[in-house]
């Protein structure tokens, strides 16, 4: 027998602000069309003045424990996947804890910017596997828009706000792939590459500063990495494209996304695919994505899904798991 962790619970949040393309007319040289077609995202959602990253990853993590019908006092560990913190410190981790009334176990952060999400899930995953954990949330949450340059078209149209958060537990398996709950990860991340995608401010510069993108290498990089990752997870889970029910993609761009199907001979039809109504929220996207795609009706129980993310850093990664 073989310990996995496995969902119990999932949960999103959005913004109440909804952003339309047509917004961005007024302030950039763009169209609605243009960024349709360069990206797929026909609306995102911005958070409200004084609307925290915390704020956001609660309201998700109290969606998560409704759904899997348990108290944050039955959590072990709360782990948040986020570039956009309230604070330099402490972790929006803690702020969590303390907003959902988890009064025990441990919280901290990963960051790993739009892969944060997958590298927070293997966190989660070993903590169980290693037995320190029985129960761990998994949260993304962030606020990009407060980190885009408003006179830069390139990249001000692309991102969003939101978080997601799923609930980990510890059952019992076989041993096999057909086991529900994680069954591979895969990790990876190149710092030779870090001018392609970064933030120009922080502690050193005493600045927030904005988000700077070299689009066209970013997408090269992206789909050749974010393909290899997915069929190297599966490789470790002894499967093959053949049996994914759902690639559950990070949700940067609609060319990113059907580029990388492509490349893992996988139809659109088996794609979950929300980037028109969020845009870009790095490490918010895939849980939010699984959260929707479960309310839609479209993940199941036992579909096997394989999501995979890439971000500055860069950093990529990918995780085989069974719903």
């Amino acid at each position: 027998m073989t310990t996995r962790a496995v969902v119990i619970g999932s949960g999103h949040y959005l913004p109440e602000r909804i952003v339309p393309n047509a917004e961005f007319e007024q302030i950039v040289e763009t169209s609605s069309e243009w960024i349709v077609a360069r990206s797929g995202i026909e609306r995102r959602h911005f958070a409200a003045e004084g609307e925290m990253t915390s704020d956001l990853a609660a309201h998700a993590a109290r969606a998560a424990l409704a759904d899997a019908g348990i108290t944050a006092n039955e959590l072990d560990a709360l782990i948040v996947a986020t570039s956009t913190a309230d604070l330099t410190f402490p972790s929006a981790a803690t702020m969590v804890q303390a907003k959902i009334g988890m009064m025990g176990g441990f919280a901290f952060d990963v960051q790993a910017v739009c892969a944060g999400f997958i590298f927070a899930m293997a966190q989660a995953n070993a903590l169980i596997l290693s037995g320190q954990a029985k129960r761990v949330m998994v949260i993304g949450a962030e606020t990009f828009s407060r980190l885009m340059d408003w006179t830069d078209r390139t990249t001000c149209v692309l991102f969003g706000d939101g978080a997601g958060a799923v609930i980990l537990e510890a059952q019992t398996g076989a041993g096999s792939a057909r086991d529900r709950g994680i069954l591979a990860c895969d990790l990876n991340s190149d710092g030779r590459h870090r001018e392609l995608l970064y933030v120009d401010g922080g502690v050193s510069t005493g600045t927030v500063g904005h988000l700077r993108m070299e689009g066209k290498e970013v997408f090269r990089h992206a789909v050749e990495k974010l393909a290899q990752t997915a069929q190297n997870a599966l490789d470790k889970a002894g499967l093959d494209s053949g049996d994914v029910d759902w690639i559950v993609p990070h949700q940067a761009n609609i060319r990113i996304i059907q580029g990388t199907a492509k490349k893992m001979n996988l139809p659109m039809e088996n794609v979950v695919v929300t980037v028109q109504d969020h845009g870009n929220t790095s490490a918010a996207s895939i849980p939010l994505a699984l959260s929707v795609a479960r309310a839609r009706g479209q993940i199941k129980t036992g579909d096997l899904i394989v999501t995979e993310a890439i971000g500055g850093g860069l950093a990529w990664g990918a995780i085989v798991l069974r719903w």
